[in-house]
């Protein structure tokens, strides 16, 4: 099913980069090294709060929670101790805890520009995505105080990643915000080819992504992208020749090692196989990957193989007309056409204007002697597709059985003349049946 690895292809490396994700560069919340006094509703820090100021810079947490619990027990309304604490327990991974300390400082000072910002960036990090947005909105709106206009900036960069997914438009309006205000970096250059990529505007991509690669030669997302970008406009060698390189780099990058995959089945390379069995066997539970593999089994003369695989898949989605073809596809191969048919049928039921589930339905009720559901589903399948030459064929066979002869001698001629010479052995009997259906020598 090389239609299915061309749509694989077009849509695996955009998981990359348009899933909602707000996590910035840095993997701790976005304030300067020592947390200002800005934002404090008293004129100046108490000594246990500078203290634990002092030991955060050297990021001796254990100190700077012992200084910050002891002072906001007797003072839970500093909002600078608050967010101090929040970042301490947000440098320790105590997600939930930061999260409930930054939001503590935004109630005791709605006005601080980094407690907003700071908790949305961890909610982001929680995939609490429209959480996430809500506060990094209302940072995008406050005065930084005497923090840095950059941390304005990163609220807008966050923000843009967050929309990229459900709306690109609104992303590049974030990021435009965020570049008003500090310099273009290159993650911004990828974000904004990312989002061109996302909208269509594939030659403003390509440039952008060229860009990036003229600065990092080894940039995994841009050459993920750029590769994207290649085979939207079928361009196979030189996506090919692109991720050959990026995994030079990236040996174990799962998106580009997918991609060179699939750019390997559009090319009909057998190299394509192996790779995806490794690709497997490192992420089983990937289903697009499990797809791929079963799509490049069916390929290589693989039914069981392939139909094995499948049949995992199906098991989560049953409904999924694509898989129930090829799974029926599969047990025609492997001369199960029992099994094959209930496969089609329910195929047809859940999908009754899709012609390939009808032409499954014809095949398979033919092989089990039901030619009067073949001549069925061929109706219903001439509502949808036009004819083609083993369609012709089902036809005559199944008017044949039915001793229709009138009918079968019909079908075998348009058969005979759609045909071309490229069935030479139903091409053979079409002719046999002739001479016995109009009683010629």
């Amino acid at each position: 099913m090389l239609r299915f690895a061309l749509l694989l292809l077009l849509l695996l490396p955009a998981a990359g980069f348009g899933q909602n994700t707000a996590q910035d560069s840095s993997s701790q919340a976005a304030v300067p090294d020592q947390p200002q006094a800005s934002d404090s509703p008293t004129e100046s820090a108490a000594p246990q709060v500078l203290g634990a100021e002092a030991a955060i810079a050297k990021s001796d947490w254990k100190t700077a929670q012992a200084n910050l619990d002891t002072w906001l027990a007797t003072h839970p309304a500093d909002a600078r101790a608050l967010f101090d604490a929040g970042y301490v327990a947000d440098s320790e991974d105590r997600l939930d805890e930061a999260a409930r300390l930054y939001r503590r400082a935004t109630e005791v000072n709605p006005k601080s520009l980094e407690a907003h910002l700071s908790l949305g960036l961890l909610l982001a990090r929680q995939s609490k995505f429209d959480q996430a947005r809500a506060e990094l909105v209302t940072a995008t709106t406050l005065p930084p105080g005497l923090g840095s206009p950059e941390l304005k900036a990163r609220a807008w960069r966050a923000l843009a990643r967050i929309d990229a997914t459900n709306d690109p438009a609104k992303a590049s309006s974030d990021l435009i915000a965020a570049l008003k205000i500090s310099p273009e970096t290159p993650a911004d250059t990828l974000m904004a080819a990312n989002l061109a990529d996302a909208s269509g505007q594939y030659d403003a991509a390509q440039t952008a992504y060229k860009r990036v690669l003229a600065d990092d030669p080894k940039s995994a997302g841009a050459s993920s992208g750029l590769a994207h970008v290649l085979v939207v406009k079928k361009q196979f060698a030189e996506a090919e020749d692109l991720l050959r390189k990026g995994l030079e780099a990236h040996p174990d990058d799962p998106a580009m090692t997918a991609q060179l995959a699939a750019v390997l089945t559009a090319e009909d390379k057998p190299e394509a196989l192996p790779l995806l069995e490794k690709l497997h066997q490192a992420q089983p539970e990937t289903a697009a990957i499990t797809r791929m593999l079963a799509d490049a089994r069916a390929e290589a003369g693989d039914a069981a193989g392939s139909d094995a695989l499948y049949l995992e898949l199906l098991k989560g989605s049953p409904d999924d007309i694509d898989m129930l073809l090829a799974h029926g596809q599969n047990l025609v191969r492997l001369t199960r056409y029992a099994e094959a048919y209930a496969v089609f049928e329910k195929a047809t039921h859940l999908d009754s204007a899709n012609g390939d589930a009808w032409s499954g339905l014809a095949f398979a009720a033919l092989r089990i002697n039901q030619p009067s559901v073949t001549l069925h589903a061929l109706t219903m399948r001439s509502k949808y597709l036009p004819e083609v030459p083993s369609t012709y064929y089902l036809w005559a066979t199944a008017y044949d059985t039915l001793n229709d002869k009138e009918a079968a001698a019909t079908y075998y001629h348009h058969f005979l003349d759609a045909s071309g010479g490229r069935f030479p052995n139903q091409e053979w009997r079409a002719r046999e049946r002739l001479k016995l259906l109009e009683g010629k020598k």
